[in-house]
């Protein structure tokens, strides 16, 4: 469908458009290109030229659900003055791009470089201190995930990717072929935690068991086809996890605190008991 001329200018970010867009040229087509785990932007000017990949990127949405386990391949200070992180992959080189959004143990990093093996991300200072990549080390196994496409499974929930802070391993124990777990976390993002509802754990989503509020903890159980397939069995008691909280949650509080949201008890009274 084409959307109204004016409309598609104020809705694109002017720094992202060509050159020749911003100098003016009408736009006879516009169009969102979903091609893999990205969407393109395609522009065809009066002139009847296209200018393609301009990187306009709808923002990166994972589900939880891990596709496979990486590998560590290197990590440390590059030449460009950054920390790198190098993953030896399969699943996800699949289709991958420049620029392309992974999410690594919850968190959502883009691609820099990559071959047929394996594939580098950049690590912000900041992303370093909010999440538990900083104890990575040559070799280990990190949970990763593409970015939902518009026709996936939606088989988990809502992830962004976002790390909301991490928690540390406080019990692993064995019943029968699973395995249950307990994450203390800062009592800020416990609030966010509720029995039966999602958290995702160094990216893959899971449920609530119970929350333990007296010791800032919660728990939760994978089942031996889990285990498997994601990296918490094989981190130790003590070690970091990345948390991300369900946003509903967040939402919610938003809603209540900010004033957008008011709810008349009294009148709710009176209308219950007509």
């Amino acid at each position: 469908m084409m959307a109204a001329r004016t409309r598609c200018i104020n809705l694109i970010p002017k720094v992202c458009l060509p050159q020749s867009f911003r100098s003016g040229e009408s736009v006879s087509n516009l169009r969102f290109d979903c091609v893999s785990n990205s969407s393109k932007l395609s522009l065809k000017t009066s002139c009847g030229r296209h200018h393609r990949r301009q990187n306009l990127s709808i923002r990166s949405v994972f589900t939880g659900i891990v596709e496979e386990m990486g590998e560590v391949k290197n990590l440390g200070m590059a030449d460009h003055g950054g920390f790198d992180l190098k993953i030896g992959a399969r699943v996800v080189l699949e289709d991958v791009k420049l620029g392309d959004s992974i999410a690594v143990n919850g968190t959502c990093l883009t691609v820099t470089e990559f071959n047929a093996e394996e594939f580098t991300v950049g690590l912000a200072p900041e992303t370093l201190r909010k999440t538990s990549l900083e104890e990575l080390k040559k070799g280990s196994p990190v949970n990763l995930e593409r970015a939902l496409q518009p026709v996936s499974r939606m088989g988990g929930h809502v992830v962004q990717g976002h790390v909301d802070g991490t928690g540390v391993i406080e019990s692993m124990e064995v019943e029968g072929d699973s395995l249950w777990v307990k994450v203390k976390a800062d009592k800020g993002l416990l609030k966010y935690i509720v029995p039966k509802g999602f958290v995702a754990v160094d990216g893959t989503s899971l449920t609530v068991v119970d929350v333990f509020d007296e010791e800032s903890c919660f728990n939760f159980m994978m089942v031996a086809y889990t285990q498997q397939k994601v990296v918490i069995p094989t981190k130790s008691i003590g070690q970091k996890v990345n948390l991300e909280v369900d946003i509903m949650g967040k939402y919610v509080e938003r809603l209540l605190t900010s004033g957008g949201f008011s709810l008349n008890m009294a009148e709710v009274t009176r209308k219950l008991k007509v």
